[in-house]
């Protein structure tokens, strides 16, 4: 399976271009957030998580498909993850629109619990760090950066 996604993303990468890529890329990973933040939901027999349970299923999604992330701070506007493994293994060298797939579940189901979320993957394997730094900003503030991506919960 890490083979096909890998080929797939780079023939979209090569054909269509990178940016391209992400965007095709980003709404398989807008399906995926919803599903999973449906089945986490579900498992704890709760409406919306709070932050910490966030924190928590990211990291423990990304374990389950054999991802290493793990929390390095949590504050009322932001959560920061950080990545020793990929969960795509070496298939993601050289494959950054992969990486879209990861700010969009994460987006997505920090911005349907929270009302709001700002994804910037700050370093990531994909694109040659010895690994993954991502800040998921849950407050709205007016400077963007280049390549964040903003995701809003359906009650917002």
């Amino acid at each position: 399976m890490r083979n096909l996604i890998r080929s797939l993303a780079g023939t979209l990468e090569r054909v269509i271009g990178i940016d391209e890529a992400e965007g095709y890329i980003s709404v398989v990973g807008a399906q995926i957030g919803e599903e999973i933040d449906k089945q986490y939901k579900t498992a704890l027999s709760i409406d919306k998580l709070n932050t910490r349970q966030v924190s928590d299923a990211l990291v423990d999604l990304k374990r389950r498909i054999d991802g290493d992330f793990y929390i390095i701070e949590e504050r009322e506007d932001r959560i920061v993850l950080g990545n020793r493994k990929c969960p795509f293994g070496e298939a993601v060298s050289d494959r950054p629109s992969l990486c879209m797939m990861t700010s969009n579940v994460f987006g997505f189901i920090a911005a349907e619990n929270l009302g709001y979320a700002r994804v910037d993957v700050q370093k990531a394997i994909a694109r040659g760090d010895p690994g993954c730094r991502i800040v998921i900003y849950l407050k709205p503030t007016e400077d963007t950066g280049d390549g964040e991506r903003e995701y809003f919960g359906s009650d917002s």
